[in-house]
């Protein structure tokens, strides 16, 4: 094994999911990591709760776990063959969430940190580094929330600006200040999961036109935080965007996004015709949040109201009435490099090529993605180690199409956070519509099977 001469092989900054992810796969193949996390050295981040590593900060879910017919649950797939932490610790920590994969957040840091913690080829220190090192491989992670001295020392050392956007945070509501008189639970179309034990995975809260109507108003009025001059300017990600952002593009907007009550039999309001129950107008989802079943999150919103506001606003919907709230909705910012200019094909800075960078730092967005892209780093920097030469993942996978994104083939100029999803990977010809998901799947499980067949190989010791 070659590397630098000191106590470790690799250097990675940062203990969220990318860096966990990396350190885990290198320490798989015997490298020595020495893993830096700032949290519980005194610093905190602005949307951070604990010092645990992979801790979860938005919504608790990985999104759809569905391997063959989403693109999400596709990199789920590839992430387990190539022996994903992030996917073993979901595994443990796993709640129901319909065809979803969501965990219990603190069930999750804490399988995550205890396999780390007990793996003898891992250090995890806990410190600020606040400049990138002079030399030896070295992977960043430090995810959205840079703190700003090593923020400025990678904007030094790439030589362009950053570029940012800003990420809200969903309220979490205790399950035994819900009135469950007047909601009831279902997932939508009835699809559950084994997991669940009460006839679906949500609880959901409906509302008449004239409650919504009222409610939109209330996002619209309701006292928002204030922006700093120098944040005026920062988008929202789409895939994160504030209910209240939505609702400001027209009345009806959140009745076909998160409120949209297709799909779900209001027992509430039923007749002849719909035995079962007419769909609502609009309707309010909570999802479980922990493994006991006592917290629940208000899926999809995301909110930069103040606190005051949203507890007054959020109590007027049915079901809510007198809910206490774990935690309220919350607002920050992210920051995130121009890879496709600043990052060669494996990851690295070209302007520095013994350091690589990892998770939503590189402008994935998404905790599944970014864990890949950790997954990823890690792999390749295992290569790097035994000296092997790197074997490009195929664009056809989740994962390299993804790794494609961002090292190349986005164009800089306009480059922006993204999710997988099928528009990533080589169009399939002659492949009828209804069966074109399918298709991605099959084709990427076949690609990734004969590549890790081909490349996969421990790191000698």
């Amino acid at each position: 094994m070659t590397g630098p001469t000191t106590s470790h092989d690799v250097h990675i900054i940062g203990g969220g999911l990318a860096g966990c992810e990396a350190a885990w796969q290198l320490a798989q193949a015997g490298a020595k990591v020495r893993l830096s996390e700032m949290r519980g050295s005194g610093e905190m981040t602005p949307a951070h709760q604990t010092d645990g590593l992979a801790e979860l900060v938005c919504s608790n879910s990985f999104r759809s776990d569905d391997d063959t017919k989403n693109a999400v649950g596709l990199l789920h797939y590839e992430m387990r063959a190539l022996d994903s932490l992030v996917m073993r610790a979901g595994k443990a920590a796993r709640v129901p969430a319909g065809s979803a994969m969501a965990v219990d957040r603190d069930v999750f840091s804490a399988e995550v940190e205890k396999a780390l913690g007990q793996h003898p080829n891992i250090t995890i220190v806990r410190e600020r580094v606040d400049h990138l090192p002079d030399s030896g491989l070295t992977i960043v992670a430090t995810g959205p929330l840079t703190a700003e001295a090593l923020a400025g020392s990678i904007v030094q050392a790439t030589g362009s600006d950053r570029l940012a956007f800003f990420d809200a945070i969903a309220p979490i509501v205790h399950r035994d200040s819900i009135d469950m008189s007047k909601v009831w639970i279902q997932s939508r179309w009835n699809k559950t999961t084994e997991a669940s034990n009460e006839g679906g995975d949500y609880i959901n809260c409906p509302m008449n036109e004239e409650q919504y109507r009222a409610f939109h108003k209330g996002l619209m009025e309701g006292e928002k935080t204030e922006f700093k001059q120098w944040e005026k300017d920062t988008p929202y990600f789409d895939g994160c965007m504030p209910i209240e952002v939505m609702a400001e593009r027209g009345w009806e907007t959140l009745r076909y996004g998160p409120m949209k009550g297709v799909g779900l039999d209001n027992p509430f309001d039923t007749t002849p015709e719909f035995p079962q129950g007419r769909w609502p107008y609009a309707v309010v989802q909570l999802r479980q949040d922990n493994k006991l079943g006592t917290l629940w999150n208000m899926v999809g919103f995301q909110t930069k109201l103040k606190y005051a506001a949203q507890i007054e606003l959020f109590r007027t919907i049915p079901g809510l009435e007198n809910a206490e709230f774990a935690r309220l909705g919350g607002l920050h910012r992210n920051t995130f490099l121009n890879s496709p200019e600043v990052l060669d094909r494996q990851l690295r800075l070209k302007a520095a090529p013994h350091i690589r960078f990892a998770g939503q730092v590189t402008g994935c967005e998404g905790y599944v993605e970014s864990a890949a892209i950790g997954l990823v780093a890690g792999l390749m920097t295992a290569a790097e180690l035994a000296g092997r030469a790197w074997q490009p993942l195929p664009p056809t996978t989740a994962l390299g199409a993804l790794l494609s994104h961002i090292t190349g083939d986005a164009e800089a100029a306009s480059f922006q956070p993204m999710n997988v999803n099928f528009g990533l990977f080589p169009p399939l010809h002659d492949v009828g519509k209804k069966v074109r998901k399918e298709a991605y799947t099959t084709r990427a499980k076949a690609d990734l099977g004969q590549w890790i067949a081909a490349h996969r190989t421990p790191l000698p010791a």
